[in-house]
């Protein structure tokens, strides 16, 4: 987009200040993302251009991450914290909307945290122990939230739901792939019944549903100059569901040796003692307010998860690579069996990953 365009839509927002430059910030897979610098001592700011293919009610989506951050900012004033650096403050637009619509895209803006620190991997135990740190301080402080929030992406991490687009995709089998991939069908259908025992748990009330974030990657964690955890960013999936759904996530994401499109399956495993440090890390924070069954449960949400992508990275391929970009014709496919290879590692490990769950921080 033309800068002249990006400024005119900045200029909608009431930011301190005159603008001075928009310059575009990392390479986001779902929204574009740029930083807002401003003259003299006025405040920097983040704009964002929201993906609405992906999230289709922005509004609603802003909602949610307005009531969130009001109750996270309330939070943090009665600890004596510092809400414009352990929160996200949203800026409102000059006509008191908390986006800006320009006829085509939904656009929104947020206070730049300064001086603060991201990183792409956990590649240190100390570093898995922090995100898990501040993935379950985040929690612990929306444990009492209250209010309705909106189900912004339908059925996310329910499985009962993908099982749904699965057999769709297994009958349609629009791209012919599906006589090929006997022995990966048979991975998804031989766990079919224990995912959805689990998911049912959800559904009954037996695991309660809480604020959660959805997209527990590292990335998604500021820390300030001295490894301390600021905020959780990226609220855009923040909905109502089981708290294990964001451990599960975390650690699938921290925890795999080898990378997701690993094509080399002898590099991926979880590693236990990521593992760990993650689980001691989020429980320091968030033991005390889980109950016993989603203690007795927090483990499997790993297995839980990854088995969700397995099934969503085979599905795009026999659906014909619809959803994921793919860098070649087999792409989703490699992903499929790195992530199921990921899936047995954590299957093997089970019993003591599950030991480390009910056991720390008790």
């Amino acid at each position: 987009m033309d800068k002249n365009n990006i400024k005119e839509i900045a200029q909608q927002f009431a930011f301190e200040g005159t603008i001075l430059d928009i310059t575009p910030l990392g390479e986001g897979f779902i929204n574009d993302t740029y930083t807002v610098t401003t003259e003299g001592d006025a405040p920097n700011y983040i704009l964002q251009r929201k993906n609405h293919h992906v999230f289709p009610d922005v509004p609603a989506m802003m909602d949610n991450i307005a009531r969130v951050t009001a109750h996270l900012r309330r939070k943090v004033e009665a600890q004596g914290g510092d809400p414009k650096r352990e929160v996200i403050t949203l800026i409102y637009t000059h006509d008191d909307r908390l986006y800006h619509y320009d006829g085509e895209n939904y656009w929104a803006a947020m206070l730049l945290i300064e001086d603060a620190v991201t990183h792409a991997v956990a590649d240190t135990p100390h570093l898995a122990y922090m995100g898990g740190r501040g993935i379950g301080r985040f929690q612990t402080m929306l444990a009492d939230f209250d209010e309705p929030l909106v189900e912004v992406i339908k059925g996310f991490h329910n499985i009962r739901w993908r099982f749904e687009q699965w057999d769709k995709a297994l009958g349609e089998d629009k791209a012919g792939r599906k006589a090929q991939l006997s022995k990966e069908i048979a991975w998804i259908e031989s766990r079919r019944a224990k995912m959805l025992d689990f998911w049912m748990m959800v559904e009954d009330g037996r695991l309660p549903r809480r604020v959660t974030h959805n997209d527990t990657k590292l990335s998604n964690i500021l820390f300030d100059r001295r490894g301390e955890v600021l905020c959780v960013i990226d609220l855009d999936t923040v909905m109502l569901s089981t708290s294990l759904n964001d451990f599960g996530d975390a650690i699938r994401s921290y925890t795999n040796t080898g990378a997701e499109d690993d094509k080399n399956l002898d590099n991926v495993s979880m590693s236990m003692e990521l593992f760990c440090s993650y689980a001691e890390g989020y429980l320091a924070e968030r033991g005390a307010s889980l109950t016993p069954t989603e203690r007795e449960w927090l483990a499997f949400s790993a297995l839980y998860i990854t088995y969700e992508q397995t099934l969503r990275f085979l599905m795009d391929y026999i659906d014909g690579d619809s959803y994921y970009k793919i860098a070649y014709p087999d792409h989703n496919l490699v992903r499929t069996h790195a992530q199921y290879r990921l899936l047995q590692s954590m299957e093997d490990q089970y019993e003591a990953m599950k030991a480390v769950c009910i056991e720390a921080n008790k």
